[in-house]
């Protein structure tokens, strides 16, 4: 093995080295060709992983599920009613419980502060899904698929966020971008920029891996010459609805539209996005938004969203392959 990340839990985007994430993209990939060649090998034969949930999951919890299940592992899944975490019994004491039964613990919930006693106390790799501060299992997958459609070397790469910035999408795809040396630009309005912490963080990367780091308020001025647009949400989950006009207002300037792929000047520019996405009357959300705001479309059009730019479906099978690595390499046998 390339690099020993036995027993290494994955909290931030930053916890890992550049090497260290590159392994993982090369891992992911490697496994990737052995599923569509029939070759695979199960690695992690005999493991327990549980996941637990208190945020509702599409991509993440079939991800973390296929993974396990192409990899020999056995799953129990962990929902907001099926556990006492944080109710009856305290993050610690389930974290010292599940640890002994564990040989690994996947968290998606709301804090960062949660997923990291139980890394602190278990004993086992802990895995963030996701919290209200960071996604790093997605920023594997966000970069591998940026990989996969470009034929630049990573650091070469140049790509935006626009949208709310302050977000666990914005912080991470922010903090990424520099870890890996790429050119990344976060674009939102400065009410919604990533606070100082997160700004902190990305700049010591950036300084220490020769990245090109631009945070503005001018969203054409932010995606010119990227090879990749993302976006995300404009409403979290959990968010009240009192507080979607105040985020429209602000984000309909950062609207992934067909004038905002123009201004990358970039013909072959892609559109990426985690999903779900609200670009459409498809959904119940859609329908509020449309009754209450009169939009079609939040953050993506309907345009941009079924055109052959958008790779989001490809980033989301990613997911599955990417999580595949890190648990292989974490806890995989050798």
């Amino acid at each position: 093995m390339a690099f020993n990340l036995r027993n290494r839990s994955l909290l931030t985007v930053q916890d890992y080295t550049q090497r260290e994430f590159q392994y993982l993209l090369d891992l992911a990939r490697d496994l990737k060709r052995a599923r569509y060649a029939g070759t695979e090998e199960e690695r992690l034969k005999g493991k327990e992983i549980v996941l637990i949930f208190e945020k509702t999951s599409t991509r993440t919890r079939c991800a973390f599920e296929v993974a396990c299940h192409d990899q020999g592992a056995h799953v129990t899944y962990l929902d907001p009613t099926g556990s006492q975490i944080g109710h009856k019994e305290s993050v610690k004491d389930t974290a010292r419980v599940l640890g002994r039964m564990f040989d690994a613990i996947e968290f998606r919930g709301f804090s960062q502060e949660a997923v990291e006693d139980l890394a602190k106390y278990s004993g086992v790799p802990v895995y963030n899904g996701l919290t209200d501060e960071y996604h790093p299992t997605q920023m594997v997958a966000d970069v591998m698929t940026m990989r996969e459609h470009s034929d630049k070397p990573v650091h070469d790469i140049k790509y935006a966020y626009v949208g709310d910035t302050r977000s666990n999408m914005g912080h991470s795809l922010m903090i990424v971008g520099c870890l890996m040396g790429m050119d990344v630009r976060i674009a939102g309005p400065r009410e919604l920029w990533p606070s100082e912490e997160y700004q902190t963080i990305a700049r010591a990367l950036e300084a220490k891996y020769g990245a090109r780091l631009t945070i503005t308020d001018d969203p054409k001025e932010a995606v010119k010459g990227v090879d990749f647009i993302h976006t995300d949400v404009w409403v979290s989950m959990g968010e009240p609805k009192e507080a979607w006009a105040e985020r429209i207002r602000l984000l309909k300037p950062y609207q992934v539209n067909a004038a905002l792929i123009e201004a990358s000047g970039n013909p072959h520019v892609k559109f990426m996005h985690c999903l779900p996405a609200f670009h459409n009357l498809e959904t119940k959300v859609g329908q509020e938004i449309h009754e209450h705001f009169g939009l079609e479309g939040m953050e993506v059009t309907e345009e941009v969203f079924e055109s052959e730019r958008n790779i989001a479906f490809e980033q989301a099978e990613n997911r599955m392959h990417t999580i595949k690595a890190i648990l292989v390499a974490t806890i995989g046998d050798q």
